[in-house]
Protein backbone atom coordinates (compact mmCIF):
# COMPACT_ATOMS: atom_id res chain seq x y z
CA UNK A 1 0.00 0.00 0.00
CA UNK A 2 3.12 2.37 0.97
CA UNK A 3 4.44 1.52 -2.19
CA UNK A 4 1.69 2.25 -4.45
CA UNK A 5 1.33 5.46 -2.77
CA UNK A 6 5.36 6.71 -2.64
CA UNK A 7 4.96 5.10 -6.50
CA UNK A 8 1.70 7.50 -7.18
CA UNK A 9 3.40 10.60 -5.74
CA UNK A 10 6.48 10.46 -7.80
CA UNK A 11 4.22 9.93 -10.59
CA UNK A 12 2.60 13.15 -10.24
CA UNK A 13 5.62 15.07 -9.06
CA UNK A 14 6.85 13.65 -12.68
CA UNK A 15 3.66 14.75 -14.31
CA UNK A 16 3.98 18.06 -12.48
CA UNK A 17 7.37 18.90 -14.26
CA UNK A 18 6.60 17.66 -17.09
CA UNK A 19 3.57 20.17 -17.50
CA UNK A 20 4.64 23.35 -19.90
CA UNK A 21 4.65 25.64 -17.10
CA UNK A 22 6.92 23.87 -14.88
CA UNK A 23 9.31 23.37 -18.07
CA UNK A 24 9.38 27.21 -18.57
CA UNK A 25 9.85 28.13 -15.39
CA UNK A 26 12.82 25.49 -15.51
CA UNK A 27 14.31 26.70 -18.35
CA UNK A 28 13.68 30.64 -17.24
CA UNK A 29 15.44 30.03 -14.16
CA UNK A 30 18.77 30.41 -15.24
CA UNK A 31 18.15 33.94 -17.00
CA UNK A 32 15.92 35.10 -13.88
CA UNK A 33 18.80 34.44 -11.76
CA UNK A 34 21.14 35.99 -13.33
CA UNK A 35 18.68 39.24 -14.34
CA UNK A 36 17.78 38.99 -10.42
CA UNK A 37 21.23 39.45 -9.61
CA UNK A 38 22.57 41.87 -12.17
CA UNK A 39 19.32 44.06 -12.64
CA UNK A 40 16.75 43.84 -9.61
CA UNK A 41 19.00 43.73 -6.88
CA UNK A 42 21.31 46.54 -8.02
CA UNK A 43 17.86 48.51 -8.44
CA UNK A 44 16.64 47.72 -5.18
CA UNK A 45 19.95 48.80 -3.87
CA UNK A 46 19.65 52.31 -5.78
CA UNK A 47 16.10 52.86 -3.76
CA UNK A 48 17.48 51.92 -0.45
CA UNK A 49 20.88 54.11 -1.15
CA UNK A 50 18.20 57.21 -2.00
CA UNK A 51 16.89 57.07 1.52
CA UNK A 52 21.06 57.48 2.63
CA UNK A 53 23.66 59.68 2.98
CA UNK A 54 27.13 57.99 1.23
CA UNK A 55 30.35 59.15 -0.37
CA UNK A 56 31.20 55.97 -1.53
CA UNK A 57 34.15 55.79 0.72
CA UNK A 58 33.28 55.60 4.48
CA UNK A 59 32.11 51.95 5.78
CA UNK A 60 29.19 53.19 6.95
CA UNK A 61 25.77 54.52 5.30
CA UNK A 62 23.74 57.25 7.38
CA UNK A 63 20.01 56.97 7.03
CA UNK A 64 18.70 60.50 5.74
CA UNK A 65 15.09 59.09 5.05
CA UNK A 66 13.43 62.09 2.80
CA UNK A 67 16.27 64.26 2.97
CA UNK A 68 17.30 63.69 -0.59
CA UNK A 69 14.74 63.96 -1.81
CA UNK A 70 13.84 67.25 -0.33
CA UNK A 71 16.87 69.09 -1.28
CA UNK A 72 16.74 67.76 -5.31
CA UNK A 73 13.26 69.00 -5.68
CA UNK A 74 13.07 71.94 -3.08
CA UNK A 75 17.12 72.99 -3.55
CA UNK A 76 19.11 71.40 -6.36
CA UNK A 77 19.35 74.35 -8.82
CA UNK A 78 20.35 71.90 -11.62
CA UNK A 79 17.77 69.87 -11.28
CA UNK A 80 14.49 71.54 -12.56
CA UNK A 81 17.17 72.90 -15.39
CA UNK A 82 17.97 68.81 -16.40
CA UNK A 83 14.10 68.18 -15.91
CA UNK A 84 13.13 70.58 -18.43
CA UNK A 85 15.63 69.37 -20.66
CA UNK A 86 15.22 65.64 -20.48
CA UNK A 87 11.31 66.37 -21.17
CA UNK A 88 12.58 68.22 -24.41
CA UNK A 89 14.90 65.85 -25.34
CA UNK A 90 12.35 62.61 -25.18
CA UNK A 91 9.36 64.58 -26.99
CA UNK A 92 11.65 65.28 -29.32
CA UNK A 93 12.99 61.88 -29.28
CA UNK A 94 9.38 60.21 -29.83
CA UNK A 95 8.74 62.34 -32.75
CA UNK A 96 11.95 62.96 -35.10
CA UNK A 97 13.73 59.47 -34.88
CA UNK A 98 10.95 57.62 -35.34
CA UNK A 99 9.34 59.58 -38.10
CA UNK A 100 12.62 60.10 -40.14
CA UNK A 101 13.10 56.21 -40.06
CA UNK A 102 9.43 55.42 -41.34
CA UNK A 103 9.84 57.52 -44.14
CA UNK A 104 13.15 55.51 -44.80
CA UNK A 105 11.62 52.02 -44.68
CA UNK A 106 8.73 53.47 -46.87
CA UNK A 107 11.12 54.34 -49.64
CA UNK A 108 13.82 51.52 -48.59
CA UNK A 109 11.19 48.51 -49.15
CA UNK A 110 10.16 49.60 -52.57
CA UNK A 111 12.38 47.95 -55.39
CA UNK A 112 15.63 50.29 -56.18
CA UNK A 113 18.96 50.03 -57.23
CA UNK A 114 21.51 49.36 -54.08
CA UNK A 115 18.62 48.64 -51.69
CA UNK A 116 20.83 46.71 -49.80
CA UNK A 117 23.66 48.72 -49.32
CA UNK A 118 21.87 52.17 -48.74
CA UNK A 119 19.82 50.26 -45.79
CA UNK A 120 23.18 49.19 -44.48
CA UNK A 121 24.46 52.41 -44.99
CA UNK A 122 21.49 54.24 -43.06
CA UNK A 123 21.79 51.45 -40.36
CA UNK A 124 26.13 52.18 -39.91
CA UNK A 125 25.65 55.03 -37.09
CA UNK A 126 23.65 52.66 -34.90
CA UNK A 127 26.31 49.89 -34.13
CA UNK A 128 29.07 53.25 -33.84
CA UNK A 129 29.99 53.79 -30.10
CA UNK A 130 27.80 57.09 -28.63
CA UNK A 131 31.21 58.57 -27.22
CA UNK A 132 32.93 58.30 -30.98
CA UNK A 133 29.96 59.84 -32.58
CA UNK A 134 29.72 62.76 -29.82
CA UNK A 135 33.92 62.84 -30.72
CA UNK A 136 32.88 62.89 -34.33
CA UNK A 137 30.02 65.87 -34.17
CA UNK A 138 31.97 67.92 -31.81
CA UNK A 139 34.41 68.23 -34.34
CA UNK A 140 32.14 68.96 -36.88
CA UNK A 141 30.29 71.68 -34.35
CA UNK A 142 33.72 73.34 -34.11
CA UNK A 143 33.46 77.32 -34.74
CA UNK A 144 36.54 77.51 -35.92
CA UNK A 145 37.77 74.16 -37.97
CA UNK A 146 34.45 72.54 -38.24
CA UNK A 147 32.93 71.25 -41.36
CA UNK A 148 29.22 72.84 -40.88
CA UNK A 149 31.08 75.96 -40.15
CA UNK A 150 33.47 75.14 -43.58
CA UNK A 151 30.72 74.42 -45.33
CA UNK A 152 28.74 78.09 -44.54
CA UNK A 153 31.55 79.71 -45.33
CA UNK A 154 31.72 78.66 -49.03
CA UNK A 155 28.43 79.33 -49.59
CA UNK A 156 29.09 82.21 -48.38
CA UNK A 157 26.59 81.99 -45.51
CA UNK A 158 29.33 83.79 -42.39
CA UNK A 159 26.31 85.48 -40.95
CA UNK A 160 24.49 81.64 -39.69
CA UNK A 161 28.06 80.81 -38.26
CA UNK A 162 27.84 80.18 -34.85
CA UNK A 163 29.26 78.61 -31.64
CA UNK A 164 26.94 75.51 -31.93
CA UNK A 165 27.48 73.55 -28.58
CA UNK A 166 28.58 76.91 -27.19
CA UNK A 167 25.43 78.92 -27.20
CA UNK A 168 22.89 78.03 -24.73
CA UNK A 169 19.93 78.67 -26.76
CA UNK A 170 21.31 76.04 -29.44
CA UNK A 171 23.25 73.73 -27.94
CA UNK A 172 20.66 71.36 -26.64
CA UNK A 173 19.22 71.08 -30.02
CA UNK A 174 22.33 70.80 -32.00
CA UNK A 175 23.27 67.47 -29.94
CA UNK A 176 20.09 66.35 -30.56
CA UNK A 177 20.47 66.73 -34.50
CA UNK A 178 23.82 64.05 -33.57
CA UNK A 179 21.12 61.84 -31.35
CA UNK A 180 19.10 61.79 -34.37
CA UNK A 181 21.74 60.84 -36.89
CA UNK A 182 22.68 58.20 -34.83
CA UNK A 183 19.14 56.38 -33.38
CA UNK A 184 16.92 56.62 -36.88
CA UNK A 185 18.43 54.04 -38.41
CA UNK A 186 16.95 52.18 -35.59
CA UNK A 187 13.69 52.64 -35.99
CA UNK A 188 14.09 52.39 -39.73
CA UNK A 189 15.21 48.57 -39.43
CA UNK A 190 12.45 47.94 -37.21
CA UNK A 191 9.99 49.76 -39.22
CA UNK A 192 11.15 47.76 -41.96
CA UNK A 193 10.58 44.07 -40.02
CA UNK A 194 6.94 45.54 -39.79
CA UNK A 195 6.34 45.99 -43.49
CA UNK A 196 7.26 43.13 -44.39
CA UNK A 197 4.03 41.76 -42.75
CA UNK A 198 1.89 43.76 -44.49
CA UNK A 199 -0.56 41.55 -46.65
CA UNK A 200 0.02 42.71 -50.28
CA UNK A 201 -3.13 41.64 -51.60
CA UNK A 202 -4.66 44.01 -49.39
CA UNK A 203 -2.15 47.16 -51.16
CA UNK A 204 -2.79 45.50 -54.42
CA UNK A 205 -6.89 45.44 -53.96
CA UNK A 206 -6.39 48.82 -52.53
CA UNK A 207 -4.83 49.98 -55.86
CA UNK A 208 -7.37 48.36 -58.17
CA UNK A 209 -9.74 50.00 -56.04
CA UNK A 210 -8.80 53.67 -57.57
CA UNK A 211 -6.94 54.07 -53.73
CA UNK A 212 -3.40 56.88 -54.13
CA UNK A 213 -0.24 56.09 -52.19
CA UNK A 214 -1.49 58.04 -49.66
CA UNK A 215 -4.79 56.41 -48.89
CA UNK A 216 -3.24 52.85 -49.06
CA UNK A 217 -0.48 53.96 -46.46
CA UNK A 218 -3.30 55.67 -44.23
CA UNK A 219 -6.05 52.85 -44.13
CA UNK A 220 -3.91 49.59 -45.32
CA UNK A 221 0.14 50.17 -43.80
CA UNK A 222 -0.23 52.01 -40.73
CA UNK A 223 -2.81 50.15 -39.31
CA UNK A 224 -0.55 47.17 -40.09
CA UNK A 225 2.61 48.76 -38.16
CA UNK A 226 0.32 49.39 -34.83
CA UNK A 227 2.71 46.92 -33.14
CA UNK A 228 5.84 48.15 -34.61
CA UNK A 229 5.07 51.35 -34.04
CA UNK A 230 4.04 50.89 -30.28
CA UNK A 231 7.62 49.68 -29.83
CA UNK A 232 9.46 51.85 -31.94
CA UNK A 233 7.77 54.67 -29.67
CA UNK A 234 8.31 52.93 -26.30
CA UNK A 235 12.03 51.82 -26.96
CA UNK A 236 12.69 55.37 -27.96
CA UNK A 237 11.28 57.05 -25.21
CA UNK A 238 13.06 54.93 -22.47
CA UNK A 239 16.21 55.74 -24.99
CA UNK A 240 15.53 58.81 -24.78
CA UNK A 241 14.91 59.51 -20.99
CA UNK A 242 19.04 57.73 -20.27
CA UNK A 243 20.23 59.90 -22.84
CA UNK A 244 23.78 60.21 -21.55
CA UNK A 245 26.73 59.09 -23.89
CA UNK A 246 26.13 61.69 -26.50
CA UNK A 247 25.58 64.45 -23.56
CA UNK A 248 28.84 63.67 -21.63
CA UNK A 249 30.83 63.54 -25.20
CA UNK A 250 29.32 66.83 -26.49
CA UNK A 251 28.92 68.94 -23.98
CA UNK A 252 29.26 67.73 -20.63
CA UNK A 253 26.08 69.26 -19.67
CA UNK A 254 26.92 72.63 -20.30
CA UNK A 255 27.44 75.09 -21.31
CA UNK A 256 25.81 76.69 -17.98
CA UNK A 257 24.19 73.66 -17.60
CA UNK A 258 21.94 74.53 -20.82
CA UNK A 259 22.11 71.04 -22.16
CA UNK A 260 22.40 68.50 -18.48
CA UNK A 261 20.07 65.74 -18.23
CA UNK A 262 18.77 64.11 -15.86
CA UNK A 263 20.97 61.08 -16.40
CA UNK A 264 23.83 62.99 -16.94
CA UNK A 265 23.18 64.91 -13.59
CA UNK A 266 22.64 61.49 -11.62
CA UNK A 267 26.32 60.77 -12.71
CA UNK A 268 27.68 63.93 -11.76
CA UNK A 269 26.33 64.08 -8.46
CA UNK A 270 27.20 60.05 -7.72
CA UNK A 271 30.50 59.64 -9.60
CA UNK A 272 32.15 63.78 -9.42
CA UNK A 273 30.80 64.96 -6.26
CA UNK A 274 30.56 62.18 -4.73
CA UNK A 275 27.02 61.74 -3.34
CA UNK A 276 25.45 59.00 -4.19
CA UNK A 277 22.48 59.06 -2.22
CA UNK A 278 21.26 62.42 -4.16
CA UNK A 279 22.64 60.88 -7.51
CA UNK A 280 20.60 57.52 -6.43
CA UNK A 281 17.70 59.89 -5.85
CA UNK A 282 17.68 61.68 -9.18
CA UNK A 283 17.75 57.97 -11.04
CA UNK A 284 15.07 56.79 -9.11
CA UNK A 285 12.90 59.96 -10.12
CA UNK A 286 14.06 58.91 -13.89
CA UNK A 287 12.86 55.57 -13.21
CA UNK A 288 9.10 56.69 -11.87
CA UNK A 289 9.16 58.93 -14.89
CA UNK A 290 9.77 56.06 -17.20
CA UNK A 291 7.08 54.21 -15.43
CA UNK A 292 4.96 57.02 -15.45
CA UNK A 293 5.09 57.37 -19.97
CA UNK A 294 5.38 54.12 -20.91
CA UNK A 295 3.05 51.94 -18.60
CA UNK A 296 0.10 53.86 -19.74
CA UNK A 297 0.93 54.37 -23.16
CA UNK A 298 1.01 50.07 -23.55
CA UNK A 299 -1.96 49.97 -21.41
CA UNK A 300 -3.51 52.13 -24.03
CA UNK A 301 -1.61 50.55 -26.83
CA UNK A 302 -3.04 47.43 -26.23
CA UNK A 303 -6.67 48.22 -25.55
CA UNK A 304 -6.40 50.12 -28.95
CA UNK A 305 -5.27 46.57 -30.25
CA UNK A 306 -8.19 44.68 -28.53
CA UNK A 307 -10.37 46.99 -29.34
CA UNK A 308 -9.42 46.61 -33.05
CA UNK A 309 -9.78 42.83 -33.13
Amino acid sequence: MRSATAQARHMSRISHLQSPRAQALILLAPAIGIYTIFAIWPMIEVVILSFQRWNGLDADRVWAGLENYRYIFADDPVYWIAFKNTVIWTVLSVIFPPLVGLLLALGLNEKMFARGAMRAIYYLPVIIAPIAVATMWRWMYDPFFGLFNQIMTGMGLQGWIQDWLGDRDVALYSMFIAYIWQHVGFSMVLFLAGLQGVDRSLVEAARIDGASRWQVFRYVTLPALQVTMTIVIVLSTISSLKAFDIVYGMTGGGPAQSTQMLAMWAFTQSMQIFDFGRGSAISVTLLLITLAVVVPYLRWSQKREDAAR
